[in-house]
């Protein structure tokens, strides 16, 4: 392989492999390590780097003892909408798994963004998300209890939360999100079922209602190898 000046070798060789996932299908088996090695005269320790990265981006994936081109990231807009409605869009099944939903007093973080007093009752519903049965994210809701102080006995934490608050007319005007990336806790990656080096999409949203009181806070987690967001600006 043909050292490009200033690039390490597993760049290089991340490089070369990208130029050739544009000639595979979604599910196509990449060459073997040792095969990769010989093409491009390198060690496979090289190739291992060059595809870990790759895998961490989300431009290959692993299955069964294969390494195979992934599909394409979900593409979400960041809008005032539900996670089901963003799936849905793209042709694919959402779907939610319950961890904990249940009253808690609100920590300082919490009481801050409901515009409450810590300690006050909240109610905390956290779900892992699907998109076509594959774990995506993980997504933590606070509201406060003396707001809805029916919705835990009412709500089916399986279904859509933004659903449920239009139906008993809580309409949502505005959301103030924070992004940044991070990498997950143990705990968070044992929930996911993804590599702790993996890096993460960190959302937090403070969403309000036409009065412009706050009506939630959320804090959601997305695997970075599996999303993307999209954003329309004007002047």
């Amino acid at each position: 392989m043909k050292e490009a000046v200033g690039l390490p070798k597993y760049f290089q060789v991340k490089m070369r492999v990208t130029a050739l996932l544009g000639g595979l299908g979604q599910g196509t088996a990449l060459p073997t390590e040792r095969e990769l090695a010989e093409r491009f005269a390198v060690s496979r320790t090289t190739v291992r780097q060059a595809i870990r990265e790759l895998r961490l981006e989300g431009r290959v994936e692993r299955r069964g003892r294969s390494t195979v081109v992934a599909g394409p990231k979900l593409v979400q807009p960041l809008q005032l909408a539900s996670y089901t409605e963003g799936v849905r869009q793209q042709g694919l099944e959402p779907g939610r798994q319950v961890v904990a939903f249940e009253e808690v007093p609100a920590d300082d973080l919490v009481a801050t963004g409901l515009a409450i007093g810590s300690g006050s009752a909240v109610l905390r519903l956290e779900r892992l998300l699907l998109a076509d049965g594959v774990r995506v994210g993980l997504e933590c809701t606070h509201l406060p209890v003396d707001r809805f102080p029916t919705l835990l006995a009412e709500f089916d934490p399986a279904t859509s939360l933004y659903r449920y608050l239009a139906a008993t007319g809580v309409l949502l005007a505005e959301a103030d999100e924070r992004i940044e990336t991070v990498l997950a806790s143990p705990r968070e990656t044992r929930l996911i079922g993804t590599s702790p080096a993996l890096p993460m999409l960190l959302m937090n949203r403070v969403t309000k209602d036409a009065h412009g009181t706050p009506v939630e806070c959320v804090r959601s987690l997305f695997r970075g190898d599996r999303f993307s967001f999209t954003a329309r600006l004007t002047p």
